[in-house]
């Protein structure tokens, strides 16, 4: 893997989720990934698992998280973690955007 040391948001282009979700995807290496994710109101990020260890940092709005069955709202400057395999979701309450932080990186966000 060719590993870049400055990631320009204006050269990655925001990716249409669908249901009022898009992502922009930061950088990564083989060990770690930085997610842009923005959230219109209402959008639902539904209950899902992976192997991977995800820190949620709230940079705007308000979230409902649904983590292991423990639902949680948090707003802005807040932060959530989701250890590997746990059952995790959310709504979002208030138009905003998060950081996501994934280790190892998401292959499957890398196209």
């Amino acid at each position: 893997m060719d590993v870049t040391n400055f990631c320009f948001g204006k050269d990655h282009e925001l990716e249409d989720l669908g249901g009022g979700i898009k992502r922009r995807m930061a950088i990564y290496a083989d060990n770690a990934m930085v997610v842009e994710v923005h959230f219109e109101t209402g959008a639902v990020a539904a209950l899902h698992s992976h192997p991977h260890e995800q820190i949620s940092y709230v940079v705007s709005g308000a979230f409902e998280f649904d983590i292991g069955g423990e639902k949680k709202v948090v707003r802005a400057g807040d932060t959530t973690y989701k250890q590997p395999n746990i059952v995790h979701g959310a709504t979002c309450l208030e138009a905003g955007m998060l950081l996501d932080f994934f280790t190892p990186h998401r292959e499957d966000f890398v196209k």
